[in-house]
């Protein structure tokens, strides 16, 4: 049990305030030590590169954390390998395993935004070919410290020594994926851990592509134990649903609204949100049973999960409920989860 971040900018919805991005790193430093404190597993830092989040430089904010905290895991959620060189990644969260002494996860993935291509100079027509690529690389450097390796759309490698290496072995790197097939299937042939971002429908509908993943893994040679599964949801525990559901919910408007007007769909309304809510929906929102409930089910319904991060980005949300959420979600949620 888990969260993820996206450090957002912040509006304090009581009092109008709009919080300075120094103000913002200090306050998500103090959710990543809380969630440390009340015994949260994990913590993870996404990677945008848009006006309305602050973590374009995961590495740097986990180090901070890693500096902050004695036991929780700290990763990324996700790294957008595509628009990154694999070898800088994994120096990077080689010398942060170092720092952090082992407690780092790579999550690596596409990302769902594509600001990051033309940032950095890359052709959204390769989106495909340059994280399959990408990932190859950097699973190559993770297995070998000296590598050789050639390929499109990096120069080659020749008996290239790679350091620092990390101190576990190997360096944990997950797949993090959406709804394609072909994503769930790659990541089974591999034999790596699969995070899947669970983010509208119904979590239920993810059951074949995880069945999928695990048939391929299976079918590759690869043991029931690597195969794990991890799924990435929105979120937020308060001390009753409805106060969950109200104190989530304007933020929850502004960040859907605006994709919304930049994709061409419908703009969300409080109909649609308290249906994604719901028992069946995609947000995991409520009470702490009500909240504990739900992944029970969901776990049941995928087949067994290992991971669960709750993803608790929200530009209205005030610190000290985030907070609030945070400590109800490790001391009341994760023991009834566990318990099971």
């Amino acid at each position: 049990m888990g969260v993820d971040s996206f450090v957002s900018t912040v509006t304090d919805p009581r009092t109008g305030h709009v919080v300075g991005p120094a103000e913002r790193m200090e306050h998500l430093l103090e959710e990543i030590a809380l969630a440390d404190r009340v015994g949260l597993y994990s913590f993870g830092i996404g990677e945008h590169h848009r006006s309305e989040y602050y973590d374009s430089a995961p590495p740097v904010i986990l180090a901070a954390a890693a500096a902050r905290t004695e036991r929780i895991r700290l990763g990324s959620a996700v790294t957008v390998l595509s628009a990154a060189d694999p070898v800088r990644i994994f120096q990077q969260f080689a010398t942060l395993d170092l720092i952090s002494k082992g407690r780092i996860d790579l999550v690596v993935g596409r990302g769902s935004f594509t600001e990051a291509f033309p940032l950095f100079g890359l052709d959204l027509a390769d989106y495909d070919s340059l994280f399959a690529e990408k990932l190859e690389l950097l699973l190559k450097i993770r297995d070998e410290t000296e590598v050789t390796w050639s390929g499109r759309h990096r120069p080659a490698l020749r008996r290239q020594p790679v350091y620092p290496r990390p101190l576990q072995d190997p360096l944990p790197i997950w797949v993090g994926v959406g709804g394609t097939p072909e994503s769930f299937v790659r990541a089974g042939l591999l034999g790596l851990p699969l995070m899947v971002a669970i983010i509208g429908g119904e979590p239920r509908q993810f059951a074949p592509l995880v069945d999928l993943y695990r048939r391929a893994g299976a079918e590759a040679g690869h043991p029931p134990e690597r195969l794990q599964v991890g799924i990435h949801v929105f979120g937020f525990v308060a001390e009753s649903t409805r106060a969950a559901a109200d104190t989530i919910y304007p933020g929850w408007e502004e960040m859907f609204a605006k994709i919304a007007r930049e994709r061409g769909f419908a703009q969300p309304s409080r109909r649609q949100f308290d249906a994604t809510s719901g028992p069946d929906g995609a947000f995991f929102m409520g009470d702490p049973e009500t909240v504990a409930t739900k992944i029970r089910r969901v776990s049941e319904q995928l087949g067994g999960v290992d991971r669960l991060s709750l993803q608790m980005t929200n530009p209205r949300l005030a610190h000290e409920d985030l907070l609030r959420g945070i400590e109800l979600l490790g001391t009341e949620v994760a023991p009834r989860v566990a318990s099971v």
